[in-house]
């Protein structure tokens, strides 16, 4: 195995899916960087980025054998998450086998599995909570409240998402945002997913379930994180965090490149996920 070529792979693929380190605003419950449940020490490197962009709030990690030792099991059909180190070898002259002549570094690989992955395996609690300050932002708070026939918006947790089963939407706790307008970003992409249940707009990318990083899939993420600048700006929330989803976008636009037509649709659904949202007729101006 090519363990350069395989690191540069799942690095490219992860931007490829809009997967960008500096996405998640807010902190993990508290958890904290990657580490090894066993040994209790934090991946570096390069390690720090594969890991801290799966989809899991765990902060540990833990090789297949790490987790039978400790009396629990991986779950069947879970996928692992690579990791890199580099193991120095003795280098030998050619001519001379047994004696060494100095160290050489070699990249390694191994495999490892998020404990959220794992079945009867003890975790430590989380360490306290991370406690910013925050602001509410009233023309962000005015156009949630004035969501008719919202779904329910439930908070706690390291996650944000839109469950169309439950038509809820789970947020972490406004506190643990870095900046109050990362909250309200986050809260109008959520809730911009909404607009898709079929009891309001009916988007067929929200009413089947897409597997990630697919075109229905990219193409919902960039509808709705269009709404959510759109929101945004009718919000008066700030150009940093209109640009920030700017990035998230290009993202999945690589996604999207072969399909000319995806971007302008998606733009299209945005707007009437936006419009739906503050109670207008699609593509009506706020009233001044």
């Amino acid at each position: 195995m090519d363990v350069y070529q395989a690191v540069t792979d799942r690095i490219i693929g992860l931007i490829e899916l809009g997967t960008i380190p500096w996405r998640k605003t807010w902190a993990a419950g508290g958890g904290g960087m990657p580490k090894n449940l066993v040994s209790k020490k934090e991946y570096r490197g390069i390690n720090t980025f594969l890991l801290s962009a799966m989809p899991y709030s765990s902060p540990y990690w833990l090789t297949y054998k790490q987790a039978t030792d400790l009396g629990g099991h991986v779950r069947k059909g879970e996928k692992s998450s690579l990791v890199i180190f580099w193991k120095l070898l003795d280098k030998h002259d050619q001519n001379e086998d047994t004696k060494a002549t100095g160290r050489i570094p070699m990249l390694k690989h191994y495999n490892l599995f998020s404990t959220e992955q794992c079945e009867n395996i003890p975790i430590p609690p989380d360490p306290e909570e991370t406690i910013n300050p925050f602001t509410p932002i009233e023309r962000a708070e005015q156009i949630v409240a004035e969501y008719k026939c919202a779904p329910s918006i439930h908070y706690g947790g390291a996650k944000a998402f839109y469950r169309p089963s439950e038509d809820r939407v789970q947020m972490p706790h406004k506190h643990t945002f870095e900046r109050s307008e990362d909250f309200y970003q986050v809260l109008l992409h959520e809730l911009s997913h909404s607009t898709g249940h079929q009891s309001r707009l009916a988007r067929k990318e929200v009413m089947e379930r897409n597997e990630f990083g697919s075109d229905d899939y990219s193409a919902e993420e960039i509808c709705t994180e269009l709404s959510a600048s759109m929101l945004c700006a009718v919000a008066g929330i700030s150009i940093e965090t209109i640009e920030l989803s700017a990035s998230y976008i290009n993202g999945w636009l690589s996604v999207l490149r072969q399909d000319k037509k995806a971007v302008v649709i998606a733009a299209a659904r945005a707007q009437a996920s936006a419009d739906h949202i503050l109670g207008r007729k699609f593509g009506e101006e706020e009233p001044e």
